[in-house]
């Protein structure tokens, strides 16, 4: 089973599908994973199997890391596209997640400003007030919905404790528009039952919610890596081109990476 574990608190910078040149913000620690979901397609593999021992990077650590990677880029003469909180987990899980949005976006207009500050978010902590309103600072909040379906969402996304997707979708809305809709298409098996969420009956239902939501764009995509779970397979361009028109059809920009 390969596996990603990433570098922390800085990472990068790699190419993005969907971002462009990225420099990686990961605040999990550099070995292990930290996460509210245990998603079977994730490519830094299961909870379980990567149990960290080390700490959580501080904001301190992670601004003076952040900094000299800015400055070290610019003596190379290369200029991130944007600066993305990912890594080994759920990157607002960190306690100290508003005050290093707020460090990262001062060295943000330092070093480079013409980079976004994104961040890839499986939305489970948006009830926080200090994380919605750390959400809010950045240029590209970048939310998870993979479903509408309680019992697909169970099944695929593994949510550690409780999880209601009609709260989250609420809770989204609260943004009015300042947030991106992440969504992975995939087909395949998962323990003998279908994970594929590319029919009707599951694009029909997500595509409420979107239009209810009302983001500024929605980001759809596949599987890209090997994941930790056998059995599960790419969408088809033809079907995530086919879900791309429906979302523009409502009038949102809508991306789709193969």
């Amino acid at each position: 089973m390969a596996t990603i574990i990433y570098p922390s608190p800085i990472f990068g910078p790699v190419h993005s599908r969907r971002l462009g040149l990225s420099l990686g913000i990961n605040l999990l620690p550099a070995d292990g994973k930290v996460c509210s979901f245990d998603c079977i397609y994730c490519e830094c593999g299961f909870n379980e199997d990567h149990r960290p021992s080390l700490p959580l990077p501080t904001p301190a650590e992670v601004a003076e890391a952040l900094k000299r990677k800015l400055k070290q880029m610019a003596t190379d003469g290369q200029r991130p596209d944007v600066l993305t909180f990912a890594g080994n987990g759920e990157p607002t899980c960190h306690p100290k997640f508003a005050e290093i949005i707020d460090n990262t976006i001062r060295l943000r207009n330092r070093y480079c400003p013409q980079a976004k500050v994104s961040v890839l978010s499986n939305s489970t902590m948006i009830h926080r007030p200090e994380v919605h309103q750390a959400l809010m600072r950045v240029d590209n909040n970048i939310l998870k919905l993979d479903t509408v379906s309680p019992s697909y969402i169970k099944k695929v996304d593994h949510p550690a404790g409780t999880y209601d997707v009609r709260q989250v979708v609420e809770r989204m809305k609260t943004f009015e528009g300042h947030l991106v809709i992440q969504t992975i298409f995939m087909r395949g098996e998962a323990a003998g039952e279908s994970v594929d969420n590319t029919g009707e009956e599951y694009v029909a239902p997500w595509l409420e919610a979107v239009k209810e939501i009302a983001p500024r764009q929605v980001m759809v995509y596949t599987i890209d890596r090997e994941t930790p779970t056998k059995g599960l397979l790419k969408a088809t361009p033809q079907q995530l081109d086919g879900i791309k028109e429906r979302v523009e059809a409502l009038g949102i920009p809508c991306s789709a990476s193969y």
